[in-house]
This record gives C-alpha cells, sequence and structure tokens, in this order.
C-alpha cells in the first residue's frame, strides 16, 4: 500500500525524522492560508500523486510548461500555483501518458539546501535483511544512478539479529562525504528511519533528496512510503490512509474479492493460479511475441465465483484481445476452474478468444466441462502450446 508525501512525513515526523513543516491544502484558498500559517518568505507547492518525478513532470493543460512542484516567493502565488495545479493532470515518468488527476497539494516551508543526497530503506529477499541504499547523487531516480553509476551507491545489509548500530549509521555518513556535526545528525536521522520502518511493517522507505541544510542539518525534503499488504491488519491507523482515488478500480474491486490483480499495457488478459506461474505465464506471452494485459492471481484455494469474479476484470479493459486460462490444479481443482470459466464467459457477451490450459487435480473432469460447454474455448495441451496460441489468436483478430 502506497501513501501520499504529507501523510509519510507526518507518520516519520512522529519518530523523529527531520522533515519541513508543511500542510496539506484541497484548494486554492487552503493553500495559500497554509502558506501564512507558516510563514515566509519561500514556499514550496506540490502536487500529492502516488507517482514519483512530479518535479520533472508537466500538466497536460499548463501552458507555462512548470512541473509539480514549484518554488514559489509569495502567498499571492502560491494561491495562483495552486489553482493551476489543482484538478489538473499531472504527467510523469511513472503515471504513464494518462497521467494522474491532482486532487491536492501540500504546502512546506522553504529549505536552504547545501547539498542533496539519496537514502533509502527496504527488505533484501535475497538476503533476507532490510538494506540501506545510499547515494551523494540526491534528486536523481536510484534507478539511473544504479545503470549509469552505480559505485555511487552504498549498501549496508543489518543482521536482524542485531539490528541497527551505531557503526551502521557512522558508515553511511560517511559514505556520503559527511563531516563534524553532519555525522550525528545522519546518524540519528538514520536510526529514527530505520526504526520508522520495522516498527510500521514499511516494505520500502525513500527519502529523495536527503538535504544538508547551509546549517549542517539533515532533512527529509520528500518521503515515500510503501507498506507490507500482508502486515496491515496490525495497522488500522496506517490503512485509514488509504487513498482509493490513486489506485486502479479494477484493482481495488479485485482485493474485495481477494485476488491479486495488476494491470499492464498489453491486449492479452492472463488468469493464473500462483504468482509464480503467473509471471511465467506472461514471461513465454512475451518470449511468442504477445503482451500481457494484466496480472492475475486466483490463489490456491479460488472457488466457483472468486473465477467468475476474476473473469469479468478481465474483460473490463477495451485493450484486451484475447484470454489465457493456466491452471496447475494443485489445491486448485480444474473442474472448479473449468465451471468458473464457463459460468463467467455465459454471464458476459465473450467477444474474444480464450484459451485455457489446464493440469493437475481432476483435469479430464475440467476439459469435459470445457469441450461440452458450447463455446468457442480453445484447448492448450501446455504452456508453450498455450502462449503459441493466443499470440496467434491475437495477431488474427487484429488484422481483421
Amino acid at each position: 500500500m502506497n501513501i501520499h508525501e504529507y501523510q509519510a512525513k507526518a507518520l516519520l515526523r512522529k519518530y523523529g525524522v527531520a522533515v519541513p513543516q508543511g500542510r496539506v491544502a484541497f484548494d486554492a484558498q487552503e493553500a495559500a492560508d497554509a502558506a501564512r500559517a507558516l510563514g515566509g518568505p519561500v514556499w514550496v507547492v506540490k502536487s500529492q500523486i502516488h507517482a514519483g518525478g512530479r518535479g520533472a513532470g508537466r500538466f497536460s493543460n499548463d501552458p507555462d510548461g512548470k512541473g509539480g512542484v514549484r518554488v514559489v516567493k509569495s502567498v499571492d502565488d502560491v494561491r495562483e500555483n495552486a489553482r493551476k495545479m489543482l484538478s489538473s493532470v499531472l504527467v510523469t515518468k511513472q503515471t504513464g501518458p494518462a497521467g494522474k488527476e491532482v486532487k491536492r497539494l501540500y504546502i512546506e516551508e522553504g529549505c536552504d539546501i547545501a547539498r542533496e543526497l539519496y537514502l533509502g530503506m527496504l527488505v533484501d529477499r535475497a538476503s533476507s535483511r532490510i538494506t540501506i541504499m545510499a547515494s551523494t547523487e540526491g534528486g536523481m531516480e536510484i534507478e539511473e544512478v544504479a545503470h549509469r553509476t552505480p559505485e555511487k551507491i552504498l549498501k549496508v545489509a543489518i543482521d536482524p539479529a542485531t539490528g541497527l548500530q551505531p557503526f551502521h549509521t557512522r558508515q553511511i555518513a560517511f559514505g556520503l562525504g559527511l563531516s563534524g556535526k553532519q555525522v550525528g545528525a545522519a546518524s540519528k536521522f538514520i536510526a529514527a528511519l530505520y526504526q520508522a520502518f520495522v516498527d510500521l511493517d514499511a516494505s520500502v522507505v525513500e527519502v529523495n533528496p536527503l538535504v544538508v541544510t547551509g546549517s549542517g542539518d539533515v532533512i527529509a525534503l520528500d518521503a515515500k512510503l510503501n507498506f507490507d499488504d500482508n502486515a496491515l491488519y496490525r495497522h488500522p491507523d496506517i490503512e485509514a490512509l488509504r487513498d482509493e482515488a490513486e489506485e486502479d478500480p479494477a484493482e481495488i474491486e479485485a482485493a474485495k474479492h481477494g485476488l491479486n490483480y495488476v494491470k499492464l499495457d498489453g491486449n492479452i488478459g492472463c488468469m493464473v493460479n500462483g504468482a509464480g506461474l503467473a509471471m511465467a505465464t506472461m514471461d513465454i506471452i512475451k518470449l511468442y511475441g504477445g503482451e500481457p494485459a494484466n496480472f492475475l492471481d486466483v490463489g490456491g484455494g479460488a472457488t466457483q465465483e472468486r473465477v467468475a469474479t476474476a473473469f469479468k476484470l478481465i474483460l473490463r479493459d477495451p485493450k484486451v484481445r484475447g484470454i489465457l486460462v493456466n491452471i496447475f490444479g494443485g489445491i486448485m481443482r480444474c473442474d472448479v476452474i473449468a465451471q468458473g470459466v464457463v459460468a463467467a464467459a455465459r454471464e458476459i457477451d465473450l467477444h474474444v478468444p480464450l484459451v485455457v490450459r489446464l493440469a493437475g487435480t481432476n483435469v479430464d473432469a475440467g476439459r469435459e466441462i470445457l469441450r461440452t460447454s458450447g463455446l468457442a474455448i480453445i484447448p492448450a495441451e501446455n504452456l508453450a502450446d498455450a502462449a503459441d496460441k493466443i499470440v496467434s489468436a491475437v495477431a488474427v483478430g487484429e488484422s481483421k
């Protein structure tokens, strides 16, 4: 689960992480009032959307070409920029060409920036440890830094048996080229951020940029917090911060039915049981020249109703030109999947090719249900056969 920048900073502030003062605003007058309350002479007007690259982004209807993060020097300018930004669509590298509508702003006090750094924390699946990443290249996307100058990224893995130790924070501070009182300020900052990461069951914490001010303070100028969905039951206060307007409606609907669904940009819908098999299915579709339209895992204990719901979700996407159902029946029985597919296909006008590959428990019964359904279902013997057939069927449909 993601939250907005202002929400992340409010959480981090409770742990002693140094962040600038700011206030959220939902209209231009609130923005101006926030600026007055914060005091001047410089403010930053920040678009609040669930996407990075806001500063370099562009508004589709704003001819002045300014980005989604603007530095202004008067209350009137705060009001005017807020008026232009709110209800406008901001397009960034992470939103895609469709962009996201800005429905709220964060008005923040200005900051005397001497240096911009990068600091992040995540769970490294390979080592099963929280890993701290730091770089002197603040303000840039860490993926770009990793690609162009990987030697500028410092990584420190924390042993869960000991937790974060003072030598860890000093190693990072020295690696960032800090000295004097900056080392103490950075150590305090890193320790507070680590504690927040652990206590809140975060999956990612990213501070970019982490700035050193002219007076030597270390402050989070931006903050991104992602949480482990599986741990949200422990944090109802965090779950309450969810902004469903920033999420795909189909993904929200899927979550309500216990489905793992992520919309992609392709035209071949996928329904699979098991995350690993779903990834393999998407990979083989691409191998055969197609593009997956979604990731959809119905899970190991899906019911006929859940399968039917999954089928409907896939068909809601207007880009879908074909569907591949790939089921390995272990806990999930193939006949249950087949019944769900048939029920959904009969309820909805199935106007695209449907390829189904079944294997495992009750596979013969499942194939018989599909064969006698009276529907135009294309059977597949194995995964390669399924990918070949659905890519070919979509290509034929596109050529008509």
